[in-house]
C-alpha cells in the first residue's frame, strides 16, 4: 500500500487519497480553524485503509441474525448503517463511502470557528453545519455524466447531514435500473445504505437491461454471483414508471421508518421526489 497522498487544490478545498478513497473536503471559517480542520482530518484519514482492510471479509459477508463482531470505527459505522435492512441481502460494503466520510467529518466538527464542512467521498457527502450556517448541494440525475442539475439547500436546523447518490453508472455494483437515487438522511453512512436499497428496488425485467454475476466484473466483490447492472438501452415510458413506482414505494417505507429524510429518484428523464417538498425541490 502507497499510502496516503494529502494535497491542497486550487480553489482551497483540501484532497485527501489512498487506493480507493478519494476525499474532497470543503472549509469555511476563521482561518485558524481552518487550518486546525485540516490538520485533523488529515490525521483522521492516515491509518484508515488500512484498518478497513483488516476487517474486509466481515464487512464484505451478508449480514445474519447477529451484527458481524468488528472493531474498527468506521466498521462500525457500517454495520450500525445496514442493520436496518438485515431481511434483504445486504453487507456492511453498501454503506462504506458514506462511513468513510462520516468518520474524517467526525474528527473535524468540534473545531472552534468552523462554520461548514462537507467531505465529499465519491458522491457520498457528511455534512457539517454551525447554528445558523446553510450550504447548497448539487444534485444529478445520471451518475454517468454527474453534471450538477439541480440544487438543494441543507440548513443547520434541517435533520440532514449525510448525502449519497447510487445507480447502476456509478463506481459501485447496483442491481437496479436507476440512473441515479440521491438520499438526504441524518448520517452520510445511513444515507449510503439506503441509496443503495432504493437504487436495487428501482429494477425492471426487459430485453434492454443487461446484466451480469457481480464476480464477473470483480471476484472480490461482496455481492458474489448476484446479477448487477452494466446496461440499460431504451425501455417503453410503462417499465420505467413501474420501475420507479417500486422505488418510490420503498423510499417512502424509510422515510416513514425515519431512516430516511428525503429522496429523489430518476431513470432518463422520469424522476420522483419523497419527502418534505422543500428538501426536495432542486431548482437550479
Amino acid at each position: 500500500m502507497a499510502g496516503s497522498v494529502s494535497a491542497l487544490l486550487p480553489d482551497g478545498r483540501l484532497h485527501l487519497h489512498e487506493g480507493p478513497i478519494d476525499l474532497v473536503i470543503g472549509l469555511e471559517g476563521t482561518r485558524p480553524a481552518v487550518a486546525e480542520a485540516r490538520a485533523r482530518a488529515t490525521a483522521a484519514f492516515e491509518g484508515l485503509l488500512a484498518g478497513l482492510v483488516a476487517e474486509l471479509p466481515l464487512l464484505r459477508a451478508p449480514l445474519g441474525a447477529d451484527p458481524p463482531a468488528v472493531r474498527g470505527p468506521v466498521a462500525r459505522r457500517m454495520v450500525a448503517a445496514v442493520w436496518p435492512y438485515r431481511t434483504g441481502f445486504i453487507t456492511p460494503m453498501a454503506a462504506v463511502a458514506g462511513a468513510v466520510a462520516e468518520e474524517v467529518l467526525a474528527a473535524i466538527a468540534g473545531v472552534p470557528g468552523l462554520g461548514t464542512a462537507h467531505v465529499n467521498n465519491g458522491g457520498d457527502i457528511a455534512l457539517h453545519l454551525a447554528p445558523g450556517e446553510a450550504l447548497r448541494i448539487g444534485l444529478v440525475r445520471s451518475l454517468e455524466a454527474a453534471v450538477p442539475e439541480g440544487l438543494v439547500r441543507i440548513a443547520a436546523a434541517d435533520p440532514v447531514r449525510g448525502i449519497a447518490t447510487s445507480g447502476w453508472q456509478g463506481r459501485s455494483f447496483s442491481r437496479g435500473i436507476a440512473d441515479a437515487v440521491t438520499v438526504l438522511a441524518a448520517t452520510a453512512a445511513e444515507a449510503d445504505a439506503a441509496a443503495t436499497v432504493i437504487a436495487n428496488a428501482v429494477d425492471a425485467v426487459h430485453p434492454a437491461v443487461r446484466r451480469v454475476p457481480a464476480s464477473s466484473l470483480d471476484p472480490d466483490s461482496d455481492l458474489g454471483e448476484l446479477p448487477v447492472t452494466i446496461g440499460v438501452g431504451p425501455l417503453p415510458a410503462a417499465v420505467v414508471e413501474d420501475a420507479l413506482d417500486a422505488g418510490e414505494a420503498v423510499a417512502e417505507r424509510l422515510v416513514q421508518r425515519g431512516l430516511v429524510v428525503a429522496a429523489l429518484l430518476a431513470v432518463g428523464d422520469a424522476t420522483r421526489a419523497v419527502g418534505p417538498p422543500r428538501l426536495t425541490d432542486t431548482a437550479p
